[in-house]
């Protein structure tokens, strides 16, 4: 399993939350605890977390926990910066990358152990969950496109990733809405803490 890691996605800054998210209680831990052990279920410590705002406050909370870290300095650029900051601490025997946001502490482990399945199966690139017909998270990347990733619009993130090479794409349906769900402003956390 060495060959597949976890990029967590935690350095945004909370605009619309106007405070930052991933520190907010979820289950009797914090919404970044939740995410680092749902991933942890199933890539053990093959972990790398991003971070950018509020970098300590969001170490302390998991430092404890076997994830390793890596800092993205110009992470007020976009979603897409961090992305490419956590290929970038890969270990070069990384394989594939699972792609996580940090404000998805509802997806279950059954979700990324989908993804995973069907990249062995398929034996494609990218492989992405849908619901619906939508896709959501993790997003499964093989790390060759790394240098890829790094040419990317900011603008437009790394949708555009599957995009430019939709040959290499995988979709893995799955009855998992949780997948499309994030916490960006008040009113989706408390939909998500009223659920639990």
């Amino acid at each position: 399993m060495n060959e597949i890691w976890a990029i967590i996605l935690a350095a945004g800054a909370s605009t619309r939350m106007k405070r930052q998210k991933l520190l907010l209680p979820f289950n009797g831990k914090t919404i970044i605890e939740t995410v680092v052990e749902n991933v942890a279920n199933v890539v053990g410590s093959n972990i790398k977390v991003v971070l950018g705002s509020h970098a300590e406050e969001i170490k302390s909370v998991i430092e404890n926990q076997k994830v390793q870290f890596c800092v993205n300095e110009n992470y007020l650029n976009g979603m897409l910066s961090s992305a490419i900051c956590g290929f970038r601490a890969l270990p070069h025997e990384a394989k594939a990358a699972l792609v996580f946001l940090g404000d998805q502490p509802q997806i279950p482990p059954q979700a990324t152990n989908l993804v995973i399945e069907a990249w062995m199966k398929s034996k494609k690139g990218i492989v992405m969950p849908t619901f619906n017909g939508r896709r959501g998270h993790p997003v499964l990347i093989e790390t060759r496109y790394k240098s890829e990733i790094e040419k990317l619009d900011p603008e437009r993130g790394l949708k555009t990733l599957a995009e430019k090479f939709k040959d290499d794409v995988f979709e893995v349906e799955c009855e998992i809405p949780e997948i499309l769900r994030d916490i960006d402003t008040p009113e989706e956390y408390q939909f998500e803490i009223n659920k639990k």
